[in-house]
Formats: C-alpha cells, structure tokens, sequence
C-alpha cells in the first residue's frame, strides 16, 4: 500500500458516505444523477447475475441496485471498514460487503455479469492489476461501468479555487500526493488500460451543474481530500480568500455558478 493509498483509507475511515452527498442531488434532464446514470447502463440480463460495486464506500449505489434487481446477487468491495458499516447498516441483508483491496479479489474467476464504480476506480493504485482483477472476476461478455472524474469544479471557478488551493498548499508546504495514475485522466489514457482485456469501449463525458451559493460550496469542499489535508488555521484563510475570490462570479441570485465534470466509461469483458 503506497502514500496515496495509506491517505485515501485514513479519510475514508474518518469520513465515511462523503460522496453520494455531493453527486446524488446532481443530475442531467431525462437521465438522473450519475448514480442513477450507472444503473441504467445494466439491462436485465443482470437481473439474477452477481454485481461487484468496486470500491462500494456506504452502499448508496448498491440500494439504488437492490431496488431496481432485487433478484440479483449484489457484493460491495472496499477498504475502508468504516464505510463498510454505513453500507451495511443501509443494505441490511441484501448484499455481501467484503473488506478487500481491489487490487486482490476474493470473487472466484468469471462468476461477476457486471462491474460498477461510482468515483472510485481512477483512485485505486496500481490500475493495470485493479483492471486485470476486473477482468478475471467478469464472466466473458460481462459489463463494466464506471463514473470516473474528469474535471474538477467547472468553469472560472474551479480556476479561482486552485489558484487559492495552491497558495494554501505552499504555506502548509504539502508534499506532493499523486492520488491518480496520469492515464485514467483521459479518454485515450483510460483507451490504453482497457483495450488488452475488454472490448466495446464507450466513453460519455458528462457536465453537471451546480449552483451552490459560497457557504454550500465550502461545506462541500470541507469533505474534499484537497481541505483533508491543510491545517485548521489554513483552511479558515484559505475560505476568505476564496470567498474574495469568488464574489465577482456570484450570480443575481447570489450562487455560483460551476459543476463536476465526470466521465462515464462502459466495456465488455472479453
């Protein structure tokens, strides 16, 4: 387990269910939240197949599958015990959580139809090994679904937040954390990691608007890996400097206007 990897299990063990808060109330017209997005990409061929939710955090995504297939074999992945117990408290009986790195599947080859990942796959280290246990655990033909980040606070915001950033992070004098692998920044990056073992590669990219006003914004970025890691003192300066910022974007209304840049990325098993 590497740095990147120690930090992402301390802040989930801290900070379990950060996620859904932010991107369930987010959607597109006719389409949903991306949550809702990652179910529909699965047909009823998965009605009584098993699905691994990889990197599961409180099992919002899996409820939302437990109720549309409730005949289906439902398991969660993750490392965080913490959000293990969130899932569990919310799934009851409906699904199998299990405490395991990705990297190190306990699933038996080829028992898996479908693979879904809300916001965690680019995340996890050593990627290549990740998308190699992927692709043993998925039966031949088997689906996969990720929502993967793409861009981060769109539009002059999200330009304005990591000047700000970047001054908080040179006073607190933070060392570099790569929490990614460069390639899953990318459409042509994320091309390369699955063409070995999977096939029909879709990629959507996805916008989704947010409004929030400045103290939404900053409640929101509190739950962020970026505001983990400054000091108290630093993140209380680093909110007036970026509520500075920000005031001559507010809007008539008083919001901000910015958003999530998302990718949505399906495949087959080959």
């Amino acid at each position: 387990m590497n740095s990147a990897e120690r930090f992402l299990q301390d802040f989930h063990q801290r900070r379990p269910g950060t996620t859904p808060p932010a991107f369930a109330g987010l959607s597109l017209p006719g389409r949903g939240s991306s949550y809702d997005m990652l179910v529909a990409t699965l047909t009823t061929d998965q009605s009584h197949a098993q699905i691994l939710d990889l990197g599961c955090g409180d099992g919002f995504l899996l409820d939302l599958l437990a109720r549309k297939y409730p005949e289906a074999k439902l398991t969660g992945v993750d490392m965080s015990t913490t959000e293990l117990a969130a899932a569990r408290a919310r799934l009851a009986d409906r699904g199998l959580l299990l405490h395991e790195r990705a990297q190190s599947l306990s699933l038996a080859t080829g028992s898996v139809g479908a693979v879904v990942s809300h916001l965690a796959l680019m995340l996890m280290s050593d990627i290549d090994q990740v998308l190699g246990e992927v692709h043993r655990v998925l039966a031949t033909g088997g689906q996969l679904s990720a929502i993967v980040g793409r861009s981060f606070l769109l539009g002059e915001l999200g330009q304005q937040y990591l000047q700000v950033f970047r001054a908080a992070a040179r006073r607190d004098q933070l060392p570099p954390l790569p929490l990614v692998d460069p390639r899953t920044q990318s459409q042509s990056g994320w091309r390369d990691l699955l063409s070995t073992n999977f096939t029909a590669l879709q990629f959507e990219e996805l916008d989704l608007a947010w409004t929030p006003t400045f103290e939404e914004l900053w409640d929101s970025l509190g739950e962020t890996y970026d505001l983990d890691r400054l000091t108290p003192a630093n993140r209380a300066l680093m909110k007036n400097e970026l509520h500075s910022a920000t005031q001559p974007l507010l809007q008539a209304d008083g919001t901000l206007l910015t958003g999530w840049g998302l990718l949505l990325i399906q495949a087959k098993a080959a």
